[in-house]
């Protein structure tokens, strides 16, 4: 197995935005383009996990929060032969290039200041799977239970979870890392 892909989780309820965050749209692209644009440079391929545009689904079921999404990336990642996958959440539009290349050096690791950034390697997704049985759904706790290694971003990443949130993003700010 070899190569990347690239997951942009999308299979959130959006609860405090109202509508499905993934398709808001900010400077005339969905929120879901802005992420798989962050990412594109640096892996082979980009899927939309989860919601109503995803091409791949949530393991072992929807509404399990981003693991489900990631359980899905991987579970697609190892039977399409990638042998990592890099997840980032619909809602960061943005995130310094070289935050993405301290986790790609390396599988697994995770953003800690948003654990859904990560780079993990695709022959975890039955550990993953195991782990969903339980009541813990914390991306996190799961990271550090696998040993991944933990990557602080070196400023504060935009997360995007209301409309005031979308609303608060400057109209001429660059959302993709170089």
């Amino acid at each position: 197995m070899s190569g990347v892909l690239g997951a942009v989780l999308a299979g959130g309820r959006s609860s405090r935005f109202g509508t499905d965050k993934a398709q808001a749209h900010w400077n005339g692209r969905s929120l879901a383009d802005h992420a798989a644009a962050l990412i594109h440079q640096h892996v082979d391929r980009i899927v939309i996990v989860g919601g109503s545009g995803g091409a791949v689904a949530d393991l072992p079921e929807p509404g399990l929060g981003p693991l489900g999404g990631i359980a899905g990336a991987l579970d697609f990642a190892a039977s399409q032969g990638f042998g990592s996958v890099l997840t980032i959440g619909c809602d960061m539009p943005s995130a310094p290039a070289e935050l993405i290349g301290a986790l790609l050096r390396r599988a697994p690791a995770y953003c800690v200041d948003a654990p859904v950034l990560g780079h993990w390697p695709a022959a975890l997704g039955a550990q993953l799977m195991a782990h969903l049985s339980g009541a813990d759904r914390s991306v996190g706790r799961w990271a550090r239970s696998v040993g991944a290694l933990p990557v602080a971003s070196p400023v504060a990443l935009a997360n995007i979870n209301t409309p005031a949130d979308l609303d608060a993003l400057t109209p001429d700010e660059d959302l993709v890392a170089p």
